[in-house]
């Protein structure tokens, strides 16, 4: 009797050599960046991104970035500029004023000539 016990013990060793996923089937990977809400952190990626550079004088070009960018923009070298146009840039760097539009309202409301359509209970 203790032979054909043997046996079956043999074959169901030999299944889980030949088939060693079997045992993980309904087994989840489950780590921090299953549901992350940002990109993961990682100072090396194993894959380039899709990602596009713009140049300095405004043209673009699509290229394979080892960070997960969207678009990278490359400063434009400021002693190269004209004095007009170096002007213009410092003014679109400093923040913008706030209009404050203060309104004079007359109130010229006279009741009496709505008296009539109010409902009396």
């Amino acid at each position: 009797m203790a032979a054909p016990m043997n046996c079956i013990r043999r074959a169901t060793l030999s299944l889980k050599n030949y088939f060693p996923s079997a045992r993980k089937v309904f087994q989840r990977n489950l780590n921090c960046n299953t549901a992350s809400i940002t990109r993961a952190h990682r100072l090396t990626y194993a894959r380039l991104y899709p990602t596009v550079l713009v140049l300095p004088d405004g043209s673009s070009i699509n290229i394979r970035y080892h960070e997960p960018r969207k678009i990278i923009t490359l400063p434009v070298d400021t002693s190269s500029l004209s004095e007009e146009e170096l002007k213009r840039r410092m003014e679109k760097r400093k923040p913008k004023k706030k209009i404050k539009i203060e309104e004079d309202i007359s109130d010229d409301f006279d009741v009496n000539k709505y008296v009539q359509y109010i409902k009396k209970s």
